[in-house]
């Protein structure tokens, strides 16, 4: 153990990452909730302790300097392992009170969401859960910054080194206009099929996009310019006649309630996603995201049913407050 005082304290650490962060020494006291002098104040406090000049700045910007940069770099990955000590302290009372930051992707949100969150509640009704939608590249990073405690992704995109728990998987199905010639068979559609076909995707970004990419490339489907920013356009531009596309089977009674869409399986090895709950490792709240993903995984197997149906050509009634209406395939 240290025999001497540490020469600066954790709140000095976060006005330096806000500072850093932001840019500005006032929107970082706003964000701190502290004046701007005392902000000032208490980094010059961090930086005589230090020895060290944290920041340049004039009337117009503020700017690290290359000794602050790398200290400041520090002082985050501290503030991230005090976050995790506070966390620890939790299951010591109950686990599953106060509120978890959890991220999800938006191709699955809409989707699993209204189901999780009524799973969730009535399992834990004194758990808080505060959602961002995001993706894949974004949550992760957020998550290693210690911005989030876990996030619902899939795990063929690149989400090295988390700990994770798994919810269940997704498949994709075909996707085309009323009346396509792909929709005059019931059975799975195999790769030779698609031979040519116009294919729309999701732009860039999108993990879903490069699973989907892969499979259309391998059977020379043939993309489209346009690039859709969510599986919604991706359905009504299908709708309209504009071309074909993967939609994954768990958007199908939200996407394709009005039965607009002709669907089919596809052929095995069909493509798929394998969603799963996501948190750093040696979190200290691994256990209890780990209870959090069976209770969701759960839920998606409630809603199995429906989504069968969806894939069928079957119009399955749901209650009040979801996805999958009366009127849904």
């Amino acid at each position: 153990m240290r025999p001497t005082p540490y020469p600066f304290t954790l709140r000095q650490a976060q006005y330096a990452v806000a500072v850093a962060d932001l840019r500005s020494f006032r929107r970082a006291a706003e964000l701190c909730r502290v004046s701007q002098p005392a902000l000032s104040s208490q980094l010059a406090g961090l930086e005589e302790g230090i020895g060290a000049r944290l920041f340049e700045r004039d009337r117009r910007r503020v700017l690290p300097t290359p000794a602050g940069a790398e200290i400041v770099d520090r002082l985050r990955r501290l503030l991230v392992e005090a976050d995790d000590l506070v966390d620890a302290a939790r299951p010591l009372a109950d686990p599953m009170t106060g509120a978890l930051r959890l991220g999800i992707l938006p191709t699955i949100a809409p989707y699993l969401l209204p189901d999780a969150v009524r799973g969730l509640r009535k399992g834990f009704p004194r758990l808080s859960l505060r959602w961002v939608e995001d993706r894949t590249a974004a949550l992760v990073s957020a998550l290693r910054a210690g911005d989030l405690d876990g996030a619902v992704v899939a795990l063929e995109s690149d989400v090295g080194g988390l700990e994770h728990a798994e919810i269940g998987r997704d498949e994709f199905v075909l996707a085309v206009p009323r009346g396509h010639v792909l929709s005059r068979s019931l059975g799975p559609v195999r790769a030779a099929e698609l031979d040519g076909e116009p294919v729309l995707l999701l732009a860039d970004g999108h993990c879903f996009r490069d699973q989907a990419l892969a499979y259309c490339a391998s059977a020379r489907g043939r993309e489209l310019d346009f690039r859709a920013t969510s599986l919604a356009t991706l359905a009504q531009m299908v709708a309209g006649g504009a071309g074909i596309t993967l939609l994954p089977r768990l958007s199908l009674p939200v996407e394709n309630r009005r039965s607009e869409l002709a669907v089919r399986r596809i052929a095995s090895p069909s493509p798929h996603r394998t969603l799963a709950l996501v948190w750093r490792p040696r979190s200290p709240l691994g256990p209890a995201l780990r209870r959090l993903a069976i209770t969701i995984r759960e839920a998606c197997a409630g809603a199995e049913p429906r989504l069968e149906a969806a894939v069928g050509g079957k119009a399955p009634v749901r209650s009040r407050g979801g996805a999958g209406r009366k009127g849904a395939p």
